[in-house]
């Protein structure tokens, strides 16, 4: 084999690693998965799954930390569904992790604030929700709890019938 030739060889693989490198960079990005971008801290609410669980803009699904409202099903649910609505949708809401980030559902795990409004404790507040610890994301779980018996002492909304 001639030194032109040798020269050849070597300027065609160099070509194709030139064109294979921006390609494999281009798919590598494209197919980054969603869990490592990362979750916005405000966003607009497009939808209320239930009391305790909403959609904000971009698809992401998110969890009130420290709360449970009841389900489809259970006394209080519409209500508590409703409250929810009324609190966030179509609203921008500020959203505060704590130590997790997802839960097993790969749903947001979120403190959520409209204005000055702290959205898991308003619900409980009211009587629509639950005080419920899911360590290791406690960080109001005190606050919450009492929100939970001012709401009980008040025989407001699920402790209106104990």
């Amino acid at each position: 084999m001639s030194g032109k030739d040798t020269l050849r060889l070597e300027g065609n693989k160099l070509r194709k690693n030139v064109l294979i490198f921006p390609l494999v960079f281009l798919f590598t990005f494209l197919t980054l998965p969603i869990s490592c971008i990362e979750a916005p801290a405000t966003a607009k609410v497009i939808k209320v799954i239930d009391g305790d669980t909403i959609v904000v803009a971009g698809g992401y699904k998110v969890r009130y930390i420290g709360i449970n409202a009841p389900e489809k099903g259970e006394a209080y649910y519409l209500e508590a569904y409703q409250a929810n609505q009324r609190l966030v949708v179509g609203k921008k809401v500020r959203l505060e992790k704590d130590i997790s980030d997802r839960d097993k559902h790969g749903r947001l795990l979120r403190y959520v604030y409209v204005d000055n409004i702290f959205v898991n404790a308003e619900l409980v507040r009211q009587g629509y929700a639950r005080a419920r610890s899911y360590p290791p994301d406690i960080k109001y779980q005190s606050y919450l709890e009492a929100a939970e018996k001012e709401a009980q002492q008040e025989r407001k909304g699920i402790w209106e019938r104990k």
